[in-house]
C-alpha cells in the first residue's frame, strides 16, 4: 500500500516520523525494523509483567515509548509513558489496570503497519552482513528506532555496534577498543546509565582512544553542563535528521584522528 494518508487518518503523525528520519523512504525502513521486531518485544513485556519484574518491565516500556514517539505513534507513546512511570514507582496495580490498553494500542499499530507496508503473516528479520570492516562506531541508546537509523547512514562505511544499555557498552568497548573510532552516547539508559559510562571512560582515561559524542532527548540545562565536565566531542540533542547526524558522527570521528 505505502499510502501515509492512510496512517494518519488511524492517528499516525506521518509528519513527525518523517521529520526526524529525514525522508519517508528512511521511515517505511525503521517501520518495518520496528515491526520486526514486535513480537520479541511484547514476549519481554508480558514475561516481565506476569513475573512482576517491574524494573525490567519499566526497562522495556520506555524503550516501546521512545519508539512509538519517533514513529509518531502518540497514543502509544502516552500508554507506555503511564506504565514507564507506573513501573518506576512500584505500583502493580496501576500496571495491572492499564497494561491491557497498552496491548490492545500496540496491536492496533502494529496491524496498521502491516497493511501500509503491505506484509502478510509473520514477519522476518533481514539477513546480517558478513562483511568485514576495519573500523567500528559504536551506538548506545535503548532505542531501537535510533540505532537503526545511524545504522542506515553508516552501514556502507562502518561497522555499526550497538548497545541497549550502559553495561552492553562497556562490554564492547573491553573487548572491540581497538576497533571502535566514535562511541554516540545516550545519557538515558537502563543497567548502567550515560554518566556511568563516561565516569568509566575518564577513570580509565578511555577519552583520547575513543572520542565520545552524546545524543540526547534531554534539554535540561543541568543534564547538559554536566555532561561537558567531562571531555566530550559534542552533544546533539533528538529529534535530528539525517545530515545533522552524518555531519556529527564525521566531527566526532575526526577528533579521534587528529589524536
Amino acid at each position: 500500500m505505502n499510502d501515509t494518508n492512510f496512517l494518519v487518518q488511524n492517528g499516525v503523525d506521518v509528519a513527525h516520523g518523517i521529520e526526524l528520519l529525514g525522508d519517508l523512504t528512511m521511515y517505511n525502513s525503521i517501520l518495518q525494523e520496528f515491526l520486526n521486531g514486535y513480537d520479541t518485544r511484547m514476549q519481554k513485556l508480558a514475561s516481565c509483567k506476569n513475573n512482576g519484574d517491574l524494573y525490567n518491565y519499566s526497562i522495556e516500556v520506555h524503550a516501546l515509548k521512545s519508539d512509538s514517539k519517533y514513529l509518531g505513534f502518540t497514543t502509544l507513546a502516552d500508554l507506555a509513558y503511564q506504565q514507564e512511570m507506573a513501573s518506576k514507582n512500584n505500583d502493580m496495580n496501576t500496571v495491572a489496570t492499564g497494561y491491557a490498553s497498552l496491548i490492545s494500542e500496540a496491536n492496533r499499530i502494529i496491524q496498521l503497519v502491516r497493511t501500509y507496508l503491505g506484509v502478510t503473516g509473520g514477519t522476518t528479520t533481514p539477513s546480517t552482513s558478513t562483511e568485514t570492516f576495519k573500523k567500528a562506531i559504536l551506538v548506545a541508546d535503548d532505542s531501537n528506532i535510533i540505532r537503526s537509523f545511524i545504522y542506515d547512514i553508516f552501514k556502507e562505511k562502518y561497522e555499526v555496534l550497538m548497545a541497549n544499555d550502559g553495561k552492553e557498552v562497556l562490554d564492547l568497548v573491553k573487548n572491540r577498543s581497538n576497533d571502535i573510532v566514535a562511541l554516540l552516547l545516550d545519557l538515558n539508559m537502563p543497567n548502567l546509565d550515560g554518566f556511568q559510562v563516561l565516569e568509566y571512560f575518564q577513570y580509565y582515561d578511555l577519552f583520547k582512544k575513543i572520542p565520545v559524542s552524546i545524543i540526547s532527548g534531554s534539554d535540561d540545562k543541568e543534564t547538559i553542563d554536566r555532561a561537558f565536565t567531562y571531555p566530550i566531542v559534542d552533544m546533539l540533542n533528538k529529534p535530528f535528521d539525517r545530515e545533522s547526524v552524518q555531519a556529527f558522527v564525521e566531527k566526532t570521528i575526526g577528533i579521534g584522528v587528529k589524536n
